[in-house]
């Protein structure tokens, strides 16, 4: 037996890489950027559990360094693809990447993007006090990221006119 040859044909191994790379492409989009960026010891267990799951999924009976290496390469190849659709087509874009959500405004929680956003205000309290936020009094935006981040926009809010 020679550890370089892969024991099923390469067209299979082809077909099970691209198939578990879109899968978990998509399962990521519809797990919402909150649980991409701010990952729990309970995400990270997910994480490595579904690694292992679908480590049978892409290599199938072969377990030659060869079959191996080259489900690295397709699945390599595949996030460069994607990389470079997201970024010449604004469709595929919004389709693949996040969109960033606004969770503060003026100061203001806009309760019902933290609810869209299934983020808890324990969880979000402590997220600002990460970004050194004590107190939204000075903050005219909290913004979600794309990547499950936090950018905050410090300024003082404009208060409303008596004689407007």
């Amino acid at each position: 037996m020679n550890i370089l040859i892969p024991d099923i044909s390469l067209v299979e191994k082809l077909i099970r890489s691209v198939s578990v790379y879109l899968f978990l492409l998509v399962a990521f989009r519809l797990a919402g950027k909150r649980q991409l960026g701010q990952m729990t010891a309970f995400d990270f267990v997910v994480l490595l559990i579904i690694s292992n799951v679908v480590q049978n999924a892409v290599i199938g009976n072969d377990t030659s360094l060869g079959g191996g290496l080259f489900g690295a390469t397709v699945i390599f190849l595949l996030n460069a693809g994607v990389a470079w659709l997201t970024f010449r087509s604004k469709r595929v874009e919004r389709f693949i990447e996040h969109t960033p959500t606004v969770l503060v405004r003026s100061g203001r929680i806009l309760w019902e993007n933290l609810r869209r956003e299934q983020l808890s205000l324990p969880e979000f309290r402590a997220a600002l006090r990460r970004e050194g936020v004590v107190s939204l009094r000075d903050v005219r935006y909290v913004i979600l990221e794309e990547d499950g981040h936090l950018s905050v926009v410090r300024g003082r809010r404009q208060r409303a006119s008596p004689h407007a």
